[in-house]
């Protein structure tokens, strides 16, 4: 089941649609924003891309409408083969969909005993369990700490090797029965949400992605163009900020000899919108949710 898109009007308003444009939506998932451009578009063009095969049979049947099962790093490459090199505007939600949560096999969740997979693209060789089993402890550390922003990320690598020694870790009850004992009390949740975390963005490059997307980004959306993001943790949405305040990713800003900021966007959104109180109470999803909306600054 597909739940309800997040900051549903905000995110599509910001767009800006002009009926004839060409739009893309690079996380399709139930289709919930993509159905609303399509509403606001008359001749224009709507390209959507999801690497989850599950999203596949929630295409919408329409002459303008395309849908692409592929990861967005490849956004330039796709577009052009499908003659839409210059768009008009890009939306993109971030993370992981409630579906993906909900499903106990796809191995997202701390809820339910299910494989370690975490797998967005099933195509994909490498799974949690895979990560698990077989980096060593120098990778273990990086991305508990990096990803999942860990403390003890040496001693959740230490514990994670030294417990694979006698048994393969395949199951979410597996790895949470290694690791009970590192987890703070009364805050067992929180750490197990940050080991998935940190699981999950390895298994999908997900950052690695996001800074592609970001960069092809500059390229794709014309001039006045909008790109509309929607993250839900602090590590993509540290990207997309600095990215829209100075182009590139550590947010070093250029100037150029009358002291105007370089960078290929300008932020429409001076903070980050996030959900109202009636969204928070109805839509879970939404509760960690920024949204940031950028205009392509002219060449």
């Amino acid at each position: 089941m597909y739940h309800n898109p997040v900051m549903l009007e905000a995110s599509v308003d910001g767009l800006k649609i002009q009926p004839n444009g060409i739009y893309v939506d690079v996380t399709f998932g139930g289709g919930g924003h993509s159905k609303e451009i399509m509403k606001r578009l008359d001749q224009g063009r709507l390209i959507a891309f999801d690497q989850d095969s599950d999203a596949i049979p929630n295409a919408i049947n329409d002459s303008r409408f395309t849908l692409i099962h592929q990861n967005f790093k490849y956004l330039k490459n796709f577009l052009r083969l499908h003659q839409a090199s210059k768009i008009d505007g890009l939306i993109a939600d971030l993370g992981v969909s409630s579906h993906q949560f909900d499903v106990a096999e796809r191995g997202f969740s701390t809820r339910f005993n299910g494989e370690l997979d975490a797998r967005m693209d099933d195509r994909n060789e490498r799974t949690a369990a895979s990560i698990i089993s077989t980096y060593d402890l120098n990778e273990l550390t990086r991305i508990f700490r990096m990803y999942g922003e860990l403390k003890n990320a040496y001693a959740i690598g230490k514990k994670l090797i030294e417990y694979r020694e006698n048994e393969e870790i395949k199951t979410v009850d597996q790895l949470k029965a290694c690791l009970i004992k590192l987890a703070p009390r009364q805050r067992e949740n929180k750490f197990f949400a940050q080991v998935f975390q940190a699981l999950r963005i390895e298994v999908n490059e997900e950052l690695v992605a996001l800074q592609s997307l970001l960069n092809q980004c500059t390229e794709v959306i014309k001039p006045g163009g909008r790109l509309v993001l929607l993250s839900y943790h602090s590590l993509e949405d540290r990207l997309v900020k600095n990215f829209i305040k100075s182009g590139n990713f550590e947010g070093n800003i250029e100037k150029d000899f009358y002291g105007n900021v370089l960078a290929p966007f300008k932020s429409i959104t001076r903070k980050p919108m996030v959900a109202d109180d009636h969204e928070l109470e109805t839509n879970s999803r939404s509760r960690s949710a920024k949204l940031r909306i950028a205009e392509r600054e002219h060449e």
